[in-house]
């Protein structure tokens, strides 16, 4: 590993300054700590404060979350939610030992692509002790999927002559990342933007009892007790907090704001502290049960869609 120099270090500096900046996407986050990572420009202090931020970023994202238009939309996509989620999982559970993906990689990609992409991703990781390695294989995975869904999906709910309403909910129950199925449902439409987004935060909710879920059948090695991540918890009284306290919308707004870019903060630093030897590690199987599992919630969810006349 290279000591950083001077000029380096301001870099650096700069770079995560720069996260703060509504252009600098996620994936470009990522990205960018890759190449720094290549580079061998690696910032060992902050790799060890990874974690923490990650765990901020996901409370304060709990003050965006708006509990009663998930509660509303759940009404009529409840089943189709929670079918999708579970099916999922497991799907992409025993695919991973079929493709002999590691087991944490495959949690990792079976959770993003059941209920929210890299946020999921990014709750989980620390619940499951998952390395920097194949944290950053499986959003590479999650963030690849989302930016060919923004595209692909519009266009083939015109060729499948999909209604707004069966599209908003085929994006939100199939496309992984909020921002990318917001971007598919408004490309398609007022009426599928606005069930697309309420679907989904309906979908994007599962994050707490999965996460709860894996805590407790998961014990801790060295003292042989159950591990509860403490930001669940907080998590969801931010949530309840977003909901008792609207009068408080535009801090917790800011909050939701903060909580955002310091996922993409996160992002680049576990891109940061990787190699290209880590990557290697997880194989292009994790790359195929990532497209495989894909397809098979976005194609079942579809059929189900249609059968049923969008629920």
């Amino acid at each position: 590993m290279k000591q950083l120099s001077t000029n380096m270090q301001l870099i650096y500096s700069i770079a995560i300054a720069a996260c703060f900046l509504p252009f600098v996407s996620p994936a470009l986050a990522l990205v960018t700590g890759i190449l720094f990572a290549f580079w061998g420009w690696r910032h060992t202090g902050l790799h060890q404060q990874t974690g923490r931020v990650l765990q901020a970023s996901i409370v304060l994202m709990g003050f965006g979350m708006n509990l009663t238009q998930a509660i509303e939309a759940s009404k009529s996509g409840l089943l189709l939610t929670a079918g999708s989620v579970v099916l999922t999982i497991g799907f992409g559970l025993l695919l991973g030992k079929l493709l002999r993906v590691d087991s944490k990689i495959s949690w990792l990609i079976a959770s993003g692509t059941a209920i929210c992409g890299g946020s999921a991703i990014a709750a989980i990781a620390p619940v499951i002790h998952a390395k920097n390695h194949q944290i950053s294989f499986s959003l590479v995975v999650i963030f690849l999927l989302n930016a060919l869904a923004l595209l692909l999906f519009p266009l083939l709910g015109h060729y499948f002559n999909l209604s707004q309403e069966t599209f908003g909910f085929w994006s939100a129950i199939a496309i992984h990342d909020t921002s990318s199925v917001v971007g598919a449902g408004a490309a398609y439409g007022p009426q599928a933007l606005e069930i697309a987004t309420a679907v989904k935060l309906t979908r994007a909710l599962w994050i707490i009892p999965l996460s709860v879920a894996i805590a407790l059948f998961s014990k801790n090695e060295k003292r042989g007790k159950i591990s509860i991540p403490w930001f669940i918890g907080l998590f969801v009284i931010a949530v309840v907090l977003a909901y008792l306290l609207p009068q408080w919308e535009p801090t917790f707004s800011h909050l939701n704001w903060l909580g955002k870019r310091g996922m993409v903060v996160a992002l680049f630093l576990i891109g940061s502290n990787i190699s290209l030897g880590e990557v290697k590690k997880a194989g292009s199987r994790s790359f195929i049960l990532g497209i495989l599992l894909w397809i098979f919630i976005a194609s079942l969810s579809l059929l189900v869609l249609h059968k049923f006349s969008a629920i």
